[in-house]
């Protein structure tokens, strides 16, 4: 597997680190932290040297009960950051979590490399033509209903058929408009029921469409903590844990807060794969 970003080749020869940054007042985990400049900057030069293969910067949180930022606040808070981060890690390739299509164009037109929609392409009509039509490298996760109520769904039932069928659909969309770089994330935390998200995690290859890669973030997640009884706050141990048995069935890139720790998990996974005879 691989993907073209701007004229150069990733190769998916071992598991992909994407470190999150999020620049929000209001983040689940880590609101308030990095939505200063220097903060971010520091952070983002612990998580490249930690292993980071990509920064994921988002601008607008999508946490439970939680006020969605409009457009204008959200690029507002995404830019200035995003060309400080460019200027200074020129090599790194950078993603922007947007659902919109606006907010996707300004950040590409200041040096972002990728962008990674939570909705695949649902909550902003105009986002897959964009998107298509300038081949932009996409992230295209799995989600039902809108920001306001994506949350309130538990979707239970054949979770596997759910998923697969938004997959191959968005895809045809997608690829109506041109030859694309599809990385595919089955959403787990976003409106399935605790049950349907330990499922998607023990069978992941089954969405591998086309061979894209396969995005797995899970993070300090609710499907932890109602488990553990941890908050988002004490959930390391358990985002590990969870990050290592995603490995073990096939994904491909791990969306983290603690960079080290996911980097640390690949590498034992690839040294356990390996000892037995399996690639990773």
């Amino acid at each position: 597997m691989k993907l073209i970003i701007n004229e150069k080749t990733f190769i998916f020869d071992r598991p992909a680190v994407m470190g999150i940054l999020n620049v929000t007042p209001d983040s689940f985990s880590d609101g308030g932290r990095y939505n200063l400049i220097d903060n971010a900057l520091h952070h983002c030069k612990t998580m490249i040297a930690e292993g980071a293969d990509f920064i994921d910067i988002g601008g607008c949180s999508t946490r439970p009960n939680n006020a969605i930022a409009t457009a204008n606040e959200e690029t507002e808070r995404v830019i200035p950051i995003l060309r400080v981060l460019r200027k200074a890690f020129p090599e790194t390739l950078i993603s922007i979590d947007t659902f919109r299509k606006s907010v996707a164009e300004a950040c590409l037109a200041e040096g972002a490399n990728l962008i990674n929609d939570i909705s695949g392409g649902l909550f902003d009509a105009e986002m897959l033509p964009y998107i298509g039509q300038n081949h932009v490298p996409y992230v295209m996760m799995h989600c039902v209903g809108t920001p306001e109520t994506m949350h309130q769904y538990a979707l239970d039932g054949d979770i596997h058929q759910t998923v697969l069928g938004f997959f191959e659909q968005q895809c045809q969309v997608l690829e109506a408009y041109g030859e694309q770089q599809i990385i595919l994330d089955p959403g787990i935390g976003f409106g399935k029921s605790l049950e349907s998200n330990y499922r998607l995690l023990g069978d992941l290859d089954r969405y591998r469409l086309h061979n894209c890669p396969i995005l797995i973030g899970i993070s300090k997640k609710s499907l932890i903590n109602k488990v553990l009884g941890t908050t988002p706050d004490t959930a390391d141990n358990g985002t590990t844990v969870l990050n290592t048995i995603a490995l073990l069935n096939g994904a491909d890139i791990l969306r983290v807060h603690d960079v080290r720790k996911a980097r640390e998990a690949i590498e034992l996974v690839g040294v356990f794969r390996e000892s037995i005879g399996k690639t990773l």
